[in-house]
């Protein structure tokens, strides 16, 4: 059960970070104020979360120690009330409770990547070759 509780607090800490530097942290926000403040002092809470929300943008390299702080709280909580791991389990969106998802690409030659995912965020492509098709017509058209 203690190894259970430490891997929940882990992914829980990291999704957090995770969310606070995505573009979806104000939807998610007061969600997880709630959550973390059990006595209900969301507004507190709000605070700490966007104080930690700010810490990472003003220093990137404090993601980690911002995520420790985060795991430990978690913990903490997990230990002193392990019914709460359902609640945090629902919230992280757990994967055993996701339905089955389906994609179909259509509409001809497709020249770059096609990515199917629940969210995405800070993911950037580059297509060394697409100045050379620029112009162009079909592939092979030359």
């Amino acid at each position: 059960m203690e190894t259970e509780l430490v891997a929940l607090a882990s992914a829980g800490a990291a999704t957090l970070v995770e969310l606070m530097i995505s573009d979806s942290w104000t939807q998610v926000k007061d969600g997880v104020a709630r959550f973390l403040a059990r006595d209900g002092e969301t507004g507190y809470m709000t605070r700490r979360l966007d104080a930690s929300r700010e810490e990472i943008a003003a220093i990137g390299e404090t993601r980690d120690a911002v995520e420790a702080d985060w795991r430990a709280r978690l913990y903490g909580m997990l230990r002193s009330d392990p019914a709460l791991a359902e609640e945090l389990r629902r919230l992280l969106g757990s994967p055993e409770r996701s339905g089955d998802v389906h994609n179909v690409v259509s509409g001809g030659v497709q020249y770059g990547p096609v990515i199917q995912s629940g969210s995405i965020s800070g993911l950037i492509f580059h297509d060394p070759d697409r100045g050379s098709r620029r112009g162009k017509g079909k592939p092979g058209e030359g």
